[in-house]
């Protein structure tokens, strides 16, 4: 039993450094974010609590890309899941990655500044490109997509995205906005892709 809770209790405290880190990230950028900072901003007496956690800022960093991965992930996933379709899982995508930034603007904000000023590395980041550009290959193959470069669509959509998601996450967008500007987007993405001979979408 002691064992157990000692063993919680350590979860608990990394979790929370982990927390605490994102949040300073998210406020002041990765190049103030100290461990006097974080520590303070934890309740933490002292940074010792943080190097006996984690071997470093390197290593608190990449639990936090975790921990933002995994947040971020549990919100978008079901919206696309639950969608049927290529079309209405593109739709799903974007519109969940931009409402997004209302639901997790800390964790949004500090992963945009860790990919900048860090070089962090975000396998859900970095794994976007290959998985539009696939969902638009197998699209096309299902007629539900037209004639384009998959390549091409997907650089630029990600490009896309991304700069209305930095955008509204440095303005503090409200919710409200943000569901537009998400359906604005998905619209014209679904607009781009619909194949020619219909002009709209299935």
């Amino acid at each position: 039993m002691l064992m157990r809770a000692r063993t919680f209790t350590e979860s608990g405290r990394r979790a929370q450094i982990v927390r605490a880190a994102i949040e300073v990230i998210a406020e002041a950028g990765y190049l103030k974010a100290s461990f006097s900072r974080i520590a303070k901003h934890a309740g933490l007496s002292s940074t010792g609590m943080i190097s006996y956690h984690f071997a470093g800022k390197d290593d608190l960093v990449a639990a936090c890309v975790t921990e933002i991965e995994e947040v971020t992930g549990a919100f978008m996933q079901p919206r696309i899941d639950a969608a049927a379709g290529h079309v209405a899982q593109l739709r799903a995508y974007v519109e969940a990655n931009v409402e997004l930034v209302g639901e997790h603007s800390a964790e949004v904000r500090a992963l945009i500044d860790l990919v900048k000023n860090a070089g962090s590395q975000s396998a859900a980041v970095n794994g976007r490109l290959a998985l539009f550009e696939e969902h638009f290959r197998t699209g096309q193959a299902a007629g539900v997509f037209g004639s384009f470069d998959a390549r091409t669509a997907a650089l630029s959509f990600t490009a896309g995205l991304d700069a209305v998601v930095a955008t509204a996450a440095a303005a503090g967008t409200g919710p409200t906005e943000l569901a537009r500007l998400g359906r604005e987007l998905a619209d014209l993405y679904v607009r781009a892709t619909a194949p020619e001979a219909t002009g709209g979408s299935k």
